[in-house]
């Protein structure tokens, strides 16, 4: 048996701020207290830091196949990244083949996965093709720890589903204990929009921003919560980037509907002024939801105050702009879909912390334990108390960083915050007890995560 203490720092969950040291044992913490004259084989001092529950991110795209190509990070340097910034563990989307079942793309996506990720690691399940047959095995999955699945009002003649089909994914959600993903945009509305402008030689990045109006993500969203109501079901937004679609949501969660909804870094320090950079740069701003006009950031801000958004994940899909987001040249439409963010999130948010937007404890609630608790994965992950994983992150409140691709550990070629300087910086990450970086060194491994069976949403037990 191993034993490592963590002293001296400043232990900061959803509920409590803490001046206690933490005793781990093995992979798991044992024990929270102060002046306990504990003996361990590791003592790490973590005076003047913050102890954290280790980050939670429900929503990367690892090896996403998109558009005639690939994301850019593979399982391995994905999640590595991913703990360089804090975050221990992942839930990724497995996709159904278009024609297939369920379980062979879980199963491809398990094969891919498995052997090369350095921290934790779940899947949700995108169901492209809903039918009899894929409606029978979304039980089968619960049943073995994949326990939500993603729909798409996006993307017709791809993932794209239609509300019939959302309907009966979501009654039978329902029955089984899923929990419905939707990306809520109208993509028949949407490729109209995309037809008229390229007609008109409307080609630039910035225009992706302007046919995927806000209305049209805020009618979508309404019509899933909707869709969600009739079927007796809760409903996950993804991605939500709009003011408009989160006034829906809240006026759901007024109304008593179990309606959560995610946003993700992009749309709290990005806009669309970023789409309208010079020459192609904007294409390394092209994501769906797209990035909307600043004044949306401060109604985000709010809405993560009052928990109408509940979870910040990162929608991690990056495409490298040399290769990848140059195929849209000459139609931003045949730009890959997607940016870097898995390794900037806990750090992105603690600037929101630093500015005001969001208390210390809010922070971890949205970056770890509520994506925990919505994705089935409380408490054994996204708190520090005995018996939880020893998914530990120690962090230096005062240490200032300056974003940049020459030091991010990404596999992409380029950084959505080049230059950005942020107060807070990541000193030391635990997963399941043991050090994987330490100060400026990666101490982990490929292969040192495991696949982790989650159970169904903890706010609708």
């Amino acid at each position: 048996m191993s034993r490592t203490l963590i002293t001296g720092g400043t232990v900061v969950t959803a509920a409590d701020e803490m001046a206690v040291d933490v005793l781990v044992e093995d992979e798991r913490v044992v024990a929270l207290g102060v002046g306990q004259n504990w003996t361990a084989d590791t003592v790490l001092d973590a005076t003047g830091r913050y102890v954290l529950p280790g980050g939670v991110d429900g929503h990367t795209h690892m090896e996403m196949p998109f558009g005639g190509t690939v994301a850019a990070d593979t399982f391995e340097t994905g999640t590595r990244a991913a703990a360089w910034g804090g975050t221990t563990t992942i839930v990724d989307f497995a996709i159904q083949p278009r024609g297939g079942a369920l379980r062979e793309g879980l199963d491809a996506w398990l094969a891919k996965a498995e052997g090369n990720c350095a921290i934790d690691y779940g899947f949700h399940m995108i169901m492209s093709d809903v039918n009899p047959s894929s409606l029978k095995e979304m039980e089968v999955l619960v049943g073995e720890g994949v326990t939500s699945f993603k729909l798409f009002m996006a993307y017709p003649g791809v993932l794209y589903s239609d509300d019939g089909q959302v309907l009966r994914a979501m009654q039978r959600g329902a029955q089984t204990g899923g929990l419905i993903l939707m990306h809520a945009e109208n993509g028949i509305a949407i490729d109209v929009l995309i037809e008229q402008a390229l007609a008109r030689g409307e080609t630039d990045p910035r225009y992706h921003g302007i046919v995927r109006h806000e209305l049209l993500e805020a009618e979508a969203t309404h019509r899933a919560i909707k869709l969600a109501q009739v079927a007796g079901a809760p409903v996950y937004i993804v991605h939500l980037s709009a003011a408009s679609a989160l006034a829906e949501v809240a006026k759901a969660r007024d109304e008593g509907l179990n309606a959560f909804a995610e946003t993700c870094p992009q749309y709290l320090f990005l806009s669309v002024d970023d789409l309208g950079r010079p020459g192609f740069e904007g294409s390394k701003y092209v994501c769906s939801t797209p990035l909307r006009p600043v004044e949306h950031q401060a109604a985000l801000w709010r809405g993560l105050r009052t928990d109408d958004l509940s979870v910040v994940s990162t929608d991690h899909c990056p495409f490298c702009f040399k290769g990848q987001k140059e195929m849209g040249i000459g139609d931003f439409s045949k730009i890959p879909n997607g940016l870097p963010g898995v390794e900037h999130r806990m750090d992105l948010l603690h600037q929101g912390v630093v500015e005001g937007h969001i208390s210390r404890r809010r922070w971890v609630e949205i970056a770890c334990a509520t994506p925990a608790r919505m994705f089935g994965l409380y408490p054994r992950k996204g708190t520090i108390a005995p018996g939880s994983d020893a998914d530990i992150v120690i962090y230096d409140p005062t240490a200032t960083q300056v974003l940049s691709t020459q030091t991010h550990h990404m596999a992409v070629d380029y950084s959505c915050y080049e230059g950005k300087q942020i107060t807070g910086r990541v000193e030391a990450v635990l997963s399941r007890g043991r050090v994987i970086v330490d100060g400026g060194e990666y101490r982990g491994a490929k292969g040192d995560g495991r696949f982790q069976r989650r159970d169904t949403c903890g706010y609708l037990r």
